[in-house]
């Protein structure tokens, strides 16, 4: 892993010209809120991670959640001949099963990918730890299941990037054990510079490869281009696959997936959502089908949030909001997770701009590690409903401890520690008898 430099090669130099010209720094200087003995920190080198083993190894090994019992292991090898293959058992060296999946390449300008493979395996155990080869060769690398039941625990991270804070972030979230890693949009930041995708798998492969991470798209992995790429999310959809199928949708860019005793939404900030969308139209099903008493929680995930009291990004999120905001209100979502604004703000119970028990708590979480740097700059004084704020790089964890508490705590990176700066008890709306009566039968959604 080395720091990328001026002096490295061509690319890396245009990848700088493209940096300076047509992707201006959001970073806001202005009042903010924050801790007075914490001194802000600027933003970090980008990283670029290097391929270090042969053409024929696996690299950029993640995997990801299908169904209650299946897993999806993906990877890259700059071989053709590599077999889609993995073989997996619950002792090291000893692959009692193995299934074939599928492979595909693309191709951005004058850039080609390696091949990319998906597979997916199981059925498997719940809380099990499985050992895995990819193609048939070396290294090993192993995971662990999720819980069947409650309680589990989840890392949310936005806006991650791969910069020396990147590193921090990931450092700080490996020192806890979690179940789930869960990332509302902007993964890689390669911004049409398809390397930087490949050196992003690399650098979070010793985390991806051994813990399921579920993401939804962020405005840098649209990477569209007139005639060419119209649609966009070229790169995204060929490597980040995911359960977009089992949950009845059509588009890799929104889904949902269950996992315990909870239902998450990933939905796409970058896609249509108006009320007379595939994605509008998929949402209003998804909800009606959840069962309240198998899963007792309901998570979303979006990229563009829907309140902000932050300067950076104001009102993007709002044609959305207005679009979908009552179909997760009427259907008790506890939780709505947003990214984009590189700070971290934590709203009460909201609903329509109001303060409701009934709705969801709003936390935005875009402070992953991007290499744009903090969004400093405040509304002065805050919104009655911003609870807590502060531009600084760190993470959050979700501990579901039973269908009716939870407790969210977000962790500030402060050097080589990682300080809980927020954290609440939260209760399920599905246990509030209030909230559910009043609510709309989830058959007239």
């Amino acid at each position: 892993m080395k720091t990328w430099s001026s002096s490295s090669d061509v690319s890396i130099f245009l990848v700088l010209v493209f940096f300076s010209f047509f992707l201006a720094p959001e970073l806001v200087f202005g009042s903010c809120v924050a801790s007075p003995e914490y001194a802000r920190h600027p933003p970090g080198s980008v990283i670029f991670t290097e391929h270090e083993r042969s053409n024929s190894q696996p690299q950029q090994v993640h995997i990801s959640l299908v169904g209650s019992d299946h897993m999806r292991i993906s990877w890259v090898t700059n071989r053709n001949e590599a077999p889609s293959i993995v073989e997996y058992g619950k002792t090291p060296g000893k692959y009692e099963s193995s299934t074939i999946g599928n492979h595909l390449q693309y191709e951005y300008f004058s850039y080609r990918s390696g091949e990319i493979h998906h597979v997916k395996i199981g059925p498997l155990e719940p809380s099990t730890t499985y050992y895995y080869k990819c193609s048939g060769a070396e290294p090993e690398f192993s995971f662990r299941t999720p819980p069947a039941n409650l309680p589990i625990e989840f890392v949310v991270v936005g806006d991650l990037g791969q910069t020396d804070w990147t590193a921090s972030t990931l450092e700080h979230v490996d020192q806890e054990d979690y179940d789930v890693f869960l990332l509302p949009g902007d993964l890689s930041y390669a911004d049409t510079q398809q390397p930087l995708w490949d050196s992003f798998g690399r650098l979070v492969e010793p985390y991806a490869s051994k813990r399921p991470w579920m993401v939804t798209e962020g405005n840098h992995e649209v990477e569209s281009f007139p005639i060419i790429f119209p649609k966009g999310f070229e790169a995204y959809n060929a490597r980040w696959l995911m359960p977009y199928e089992e949950s009845g949708s059509t588009s890799n860019l929104y889904y949902s997936f269950d996992v315990a005793g909870t239902h998450i939404i990933m939905l796409g900030s970058y896609t249509d959502y108006e009320k007379d969308s595939e994605q509008y139209l998929w949402l209003q099903a998804d909800l009606a089908e959840i069962d309240r008493s198998r899963t007792p929680w309901i998570f979303v995930l979006l990229h563009a949030p829907w309140y902000n009291s932050n300067a950076a990004h104001k009102g993007e999120g709002e044609a959305m909001r207005k679009a979908m905001e009552e179909l997760l209100y009427n259907a008790r979502v506890d939780v709505v997770f947003a990214g984009h604004v590189h700070a971290y703000e934590r709203f009460t119970r909201v609903y329509d701009n109001t303060a409701d028990p009934c709705g969801p708590v709003y936390i935005t979480i875009g402070d992953g590690g991007n290499r744009e740097g903090l969004a400093m700059k405040f509304e002065n004084p805050a919104p009655a409903i911003s609870m807590y704020r502060e531009p600084s790089f760190g993470h959050g964890r979700l501990r579901v401890i039973d269908e009716r508490t939870a407790y969210w705590a977000w962790h500030r990176n402060n050097e080589s520690d990682s300080i809980v700066a927020d954290e609440l008890s939260l209760q399920s709306l599905s246990t509030s008898e209030i909230c559910m009566q009043n609510g709309e039968n989830h058959d007239e959604l």
